[in-house]
């Protein structure tokens, strides 16, 4: 159910694109929009079939968007360490997934954004305005996005899929294709997730064997610990501002 509504929020930011794409792409020579689909015409003239070309891809990565968004920016480690917050304090649905995958999403904005500008300056605005092609602002568009992963990837998960795509050595780690480079990524991601979360785990732990000691201590054996232990770990966690500290460990974590 999470991951469903986790699609559904980066969809609807990808439809939201879409139709502010419509526009262009209705006034397209050589492309037309109907109630039966997109219509492509036939045209000998080499501009029109590029501007064809180039909103088709367009159309292409904004399909991929949501898979773009999941496995090359940092949004996986910080939606994982929020779910393992929210599990470790025991909240059950407090704060519901809406809200964890907002703030999830904004964090990641917020870290991507010096990404984001670079491929603005040195991608899509010189495309745009026609000074460089489109496999020149692809291959640079791939650059920058294998920079920013590979600042967050360990040699050991390089060398995994490395050796199994058959790829040698290269003299850059950046010669490395994305079809290396991303689950290489992802994998490191986890990781670094799971391991933030098990610390997110002692303190609240701590607080439930306290909390259950005492009661049996009492000989209060039959009441549930974690009703006693969920206020105190509330407490806990605001006492020490503890989504301010979350946010600023999270962003921390890929500043290099």
């Amino acid at each position: 159910m999470q991951k469903k509504k986790i699609l559904f929020v980066i969809v609807l930011a990808a439809v939201l694109v879409g139709l502010f794409c419509s526009v262009s792409l209705a006034s397209a020579p050589g492309i037309s929009i109907s109630d039966n689909g997109i219509t492509i015409s036939n045209t000998d003239d080499p501009a029109e079939i590029s501007s064809s070309i180039r909103l088709l891809l367009l159309l292409t990565v904004l399909s991929l968007l949501p898979s773009i968004l999941i496995m090359m920016t940092s949004f996986t480690r910080i939606i994982i360490v929020l779910g393992f917050l929210r599990n470790s304090m025991g909240t059950q649905q407090a704060p519901p997934n809406q809200i964890l995958i907002g703030l999830a999403l904004f964090l990641t904005f917020f870290i991507m954004t010096p990404t984001v500008v670079r491929l603005n300056n040195e991608a899509l605005q010189p495309f745009s305005d026609g000074t460089i092609g489109m496999e020149e602002a692809a291959a640079t568009s791939s650059l920058i996005m294998k920079e920013f992963m590979l600042k967050q990837t360990g040699e050991k998960d390089l060398a995994l899929f490395a050796g199994m795509a058959g790829e040698q050595a290269p003299e850059k780690l950046t010669d490395l294709p994305l079809t290396v480079v991303t689950p290489a990524f992802m994998i490191g991601e986890m990781k670094k997730a799971f391991q933030m979360g098990f610390m997110l785990y002692i303190p609240f732990l701590v607080v439930d064997m306290v909390v259950a000691s005492t009661l049996m201590a009492m000989g209060m054996m039959m009441l549930p610990p974690v009703m006693i232990s969920l206020p105190f770990k509330i407490l806990l966690f605001l006492l020490v501002d503890g989504w301010h500290l979350i946010s600023d460990i999270l962003v921390r974590s890929f500043v290099k």
